[in-house]
């Protein structure tokens, strides 16, 4: 039987890949007590990087808010492998990082992040509401548009 987050999931048509593996010499998610502090997620679908380049020249915030979106999916999938395969056991979001790699006189980058404070909302309720940052970046990794990183407290 699928739990409260896998229904949700399925409700909203998100199907969760599986957590990607780290690119350099660091794990995916570390588990202090009850917090997981899950390292940036990128652009990553298919393990292929999407969204490369800036806001404010190759991508508007439409496009922004969606690559957002698919590390707010990523991230999710490293929370399910920190909890075991269930989300039903991530209590509460606590934090967003969010990164925009964007032109120098860009200032939308709390727009763009709300692709993926929407989208965690949507999936966990209230539960989903959170702290966050969203910072504006010269360069990300692979070229890619955006990455989250998260703080997450286990039940």
């Amino acid at each position: 039987m699928p739990g409260k987050i896998d229904a949700r999931l399925a409700e909203l048509g998100l199907v969760l890949p599986a957590a990607a593996a780290p690119a350099g010499n660091y794990v995916p998610y570390v588990v202090s007590g009850k917090l997981v502090f899950v390292a940036g997620q990128i652009t990553l679908q298919d393990g292929k990087p999407q969204f490369i380049g800036k806001l404010g020249r190759e991508f508007g915030i439409e496009e922004g808010q969606a690559a957002a979106r698919l590390c707010a999916i990523n991230i999710l999938s490293q929370l399910r492998a920190a909890a075991g395969g269930d989300l039903d056991r991530i209590a509460r979001i606590v934090r967003l990082g969010g990164f925009v790699n964007c032109t120098p006189d860009f200032i939308d980058q709390p727009q763009v992040i709300n692709g993926a404070s929407d989208l965690i909302v949507a999936i966990f309720g209230d539960a989903g509401k959170h702290a966050r940052a969203a910072v504006g970046a010269p360069a990300l990794p692979r070229g890619v548009a955006v990455e989250i990183e998260a703080v997450a407290e286990l039940a």
